[in-house]
């Protein structure tokens, strides 16, 4: 009798019969994500950080100023003050002495003459003062000294560089060129007559019942004035009245005189420089806290703004004809 053996372990399954399925893939291992750690806080690096930060703000501010956005301010205010001069010269309350149309004592920076050199095309409207706040905006007429058109001697000073840079080419200008200026009393016309630096003799003493007028500005290199330009010039129109005046001749700060200095600005210069080292503090904190670009994005614009404005009160402690 003939017995089958059962078939091995090892056999094959039959020919023709379904394929044996494939065994299931390995479960996946995931390690688990490495944060990178933050490096430990060093508030003297925090420190420096914002000290650096308050120093580029000052120092961009402060190139900004003295270029490109000191003359977009001069233009701005330019057009403020001849709006405000010809409406008021337009209704006849233009000033025409150290007191407006209702008594009160002119304010620095109030429009009072409208300059016009044809020869250096030069138009530029006269504020009352001459402090450097006054001459960010353009020229300004001497308070003690009269109005142009009246008896006497007229003084105007103007920046040679910055904020606008008024009076940049009044050194080219030739004798008898025409110097024409509007105010509450008319037009003047006078003609220019020498042109005078440091050393140079003073002309003779206005005589009784005329005029004169004395364009100042600064001498040097740039940003960097050592003495001062005098131009003169005759009055060769009529003579206008001269109404009383409050302020006589010397009786002016410091900071009005040629290249005179604000010191009062300081105040401004610490508030500001405590608003900017705020500032920088909390951007130092937030780069680290919320991240570089964010960070950036936000603080950015407020550190400029900061800067412009803390470089704008130390301008204001530099010498007013620069």
């Amino acid at each position: 009798m003939t017995t089958l053996a059962p078939p091995s372990a090892g056999a094959s399954a039959p020919v023709g019969g379904p394929p044996a399925p494939p065994p299931p893939p390995p479960p996946p291992t995931t390690e688990p994500r490495r944060e990178t750690p933050r490096p430990p806080a060093r508030p003297g690096l925090a420190l420096a950080g914002a000290a650096l930060c308050v120093l580029a703000a000052v120092l961009l501010g402060f190139a900004a100023n003295l270029t490109v956005v000191g003359h977009l301010q001069h233009a701005r205010d330019q057009q403020t003050a001849y709006d405000e001069l010809r409406k008021e010269l337009a209704l006849g309350t233009a000033p025409v002495g150290q007191r407006d149309y209702e008594g009160k004592l002119l304010g620095p920076g109030a429009p009072v003459a409208l300059l016009r050199i044809p020869a250096l095309g030069l138009k530029e409207v006269v504020a009352e003062g001459t402090t450097p706040e006054v001459l960010m905006a353009g020229p300004g007429h001497r308070r003690d000294t009269p109005l142009p058109g009246q008896a006497g001697t007229a003084v105007i000073m103007g920046r040679q560089w910055g904020y606008g840079s008024p009076f940049h080419d009044l050194r080219l200008l030739p004798v008898g060129s025409r110097v024409e200026i509007t105010t509450g009393q008319g037009r003047a016309v006078y003609e220019v007559t020498g042109i005078r630096r440091a050393g140079d003799e003073l002309p003779a003493p206005v005589a009784a019942g005329q005029g004169r007028l004395t364009l100042i500005t600064a001498t040097g290199a740039p940003y960097t004035p050592n003495g001062v330009l005098r131009v003169d010039a005759r009055l060769v129109t009529a003579v206008q009245p001269n109404p009383p005046r409050d302020l006589r001749a010397g009786w002016i700060a410091d900071s009005e005189q040629a290249l005179g200095t604000d010191s009062g600005a300081w105040l401004g210069v610490f508030l500001w420089t405590q608003g900017l080292l705020l500032a920088a503090l909390l951007t130092v904190v937030s780069f680290r806290v919320w991240g570089r670009w964010q960070t950036w994005i936000c603080a950015g614009p407020l550190l400029l703004a900061l800067g412009l404005a803390d470089s704008q009160s130390l301008t204001a402690l530099l010498p007013n004809l620069l």
